[in-house]
């Protein structure tokens, strides 16, 4: 099973529904809170080539993007092969 961050903020509704898939999807995941620490939002920039906006989800060490593009690679059935690899 691979790695899962995602770096959020509390009242982030795309961020509230990401954690929902994963955690339907029974995957758990590391919570990134960068809305009270701009060193970690500084970092999320630096792995998420410079976008700012959450969330942002790194599965192991590949960078998937928003919820958006996490539901987009769900649509098309590239999510789960993601997750499950080592």
């Amino acid at each position: 099973m691979s790695h899962v961050e995602i770096y959020t903020s509390p009242l982030c509704g795309f961020c509230h529904a990401a954690k929902r898939m994963l955690t339907d999807k029974g995957i758990s995941y590391a919570e990134i809170d960068v809305a009270a620490d701009p060193a970690k939002r500084q970092e999320m920039m630096g792995r998420a080539n410079g976008r700012h906006t959450v969330p942002q989800i790194f599965i192991g060490d590949q960078h998937i993007g928003g919820y958006d593009d996490m539901a987009a690679l769900e649509r098309i059935g590239k999510l789960d092969p993601l997750l499950a690899a080592e």
